[in-house]
């Protein structure tokens, strides 16, 4: 008589429908090594949030860090524009705006969405993240109900996780997870945040958007602590840079319960995102000054503060903010604008049927 065969699923593809309630166990989480570089992380976000204070205008950095993160954050998932896609779409009317490009204006939305939630309530819900992913995805599919996700080896194919994929599981784990983030704790915030993504990305709760959602999540997650004040911290561009690092950590958390490994990586991800955006408020801050000085010289009859700041906010600039800012003309905009192209601070470029000026030194400063 012949014994059947039974087949045997791989580890990755079977569906992850136990996946733990948080939190994990303090001693997983508050190692020597997580402590000490939680202080590293910690000063250098407080000092993040100190330094955008010198900005003439916090709006000047505000603007210029959410479209930079949505654009890392969106080309993580292989949605590629360009920078100067995304200003034009911004500035410009009636162009032809393609897919990509919507996707991550998208992203900036969503994230705007998130803000104003969290300045208005000082907590998160479930519901509040659902509506992020909706405006993520221009759709209402909301949680998922069907089985079948399953998270893959971008190169291979082969299936690395596979989530839970019971809707009431994935409700339960949202609960849970939304108690969490919301509840305060002895654990430091920037702790919680790693775990608290880790958690999002392992319930996995959405057909689409996901990854983006959670990142959004982990910014929001920042302010609603009160270690900064706006999305000023440009995390996603330190996740491109380590993309295998991040997917296997994550992984190693879900099999081996490596959590030291997996906060460690985003504790030193703050440190480093930190500090490179303190550089970058610098670098503007002394850009803004020349400029500034530029003009009082050259075109003193024209020269305000407040008309270098639009330049600094709107990097590609028309004579309609000029208009609204300031109450005066078409015209008397325009020659502004003409007379700082003149010195070189701008350079006109036609887009569609509107002139946009562009403060090419700052832009070329942004890409960085």
């Amino acid at each position: 008589m012949t014994k059947s065969k039974h087949h045997t699923l791989p580890e990755s593809e079977k569906v992850y429908n136990i996946l733990p309630f948080l939190p994990p166990t303090k001693d997983k989480v508050e190692t020597v090594r997580i402590l000490r570089q939680l202080v590293k992380s910690s000063v250098a976000l407080a000092e993040l949030k100190g330094i955008t204070h010198t900005l003439p205008n916090p709006n000047i950095l505000l603007n210029a860090v959410i479209l930079k993160e949505a654009r890392a954050s969106s080309e993580i998932e292989n949605v590629i524009t360009t920078q100067d896609k995304l200003y034009q779409a911004l500035s410009a009317k009636g162009i032809q705006i393609d897919t990509a490009t919507k996707e991550v204006l998208r992203y900036r939305e969503a994230m705007l969405y998130g803000v104003r939630f969290i300045k208005k309530n000082s907590f998160l819900t479930t519901n509040a993240i659902i509506e992020i992913q909706k405006i993520l995805e221009e759709n209402n599919a909301g949680i998922r109900k069907l089985p079948g996700t399953s998270l893959r080896n971008a190169s291979t194919g082969k299936v690395i996780y596979t989530p839970p994929d019971n809707f009431d599981a994935i409700n339960k784990l949202l609960r849970n997870y939304e108690q969490y983030i919301n509840e305060g704790d002895d654990v430091a915030p920037l702790i919680k945040m790693a775990i608290q993504h880790y958690q999002f990305e392992s319930i996995h709760p959405f057909y689409d958007g996901n990854g983006r959602t959670g990142r959004i999540i982990n910014i929001l997650y920042i302010i609603m602590s009160g270690l900064l004040e706006s999305p000023v911290l440009f995390l996603s561009g330190y996740i491109i840079n380590s993309k295998p690092d991040y997917y296997k950590l994550l992984q190693d958390v879900r099999t081996k319960q490596n959590w030291e490994a997996w906060v460690l990586y985003i504790l030193k991800g703050i440190e480093s995102t930190a500090n490179d955006t303190i550089a970058q408020v610098n670098r503007i801050n002394n850009l803004f000054n020349q400029t500034k000085d530029i003009v009082q010289k050259k075109i003193p009859k024209i020269y305000r503060k407040e008309l270098i700041e639009i330049l600094f906010e709107q990097p590609y600039c028309k004579s309609e903010y000029l208009e609204n800012r300031f109450s005066i003309s078409r015209i008397t905009a325009a020659k502004y604008l003409k007379e700082l192209e003149k010195i070189e601070v701008l350079k006109s470029k036609k887009v569609w049927k509107e002139t946009l000026y562009i403060n090419t030194k700052l832009f070329d400063l942004l890409k960085k």
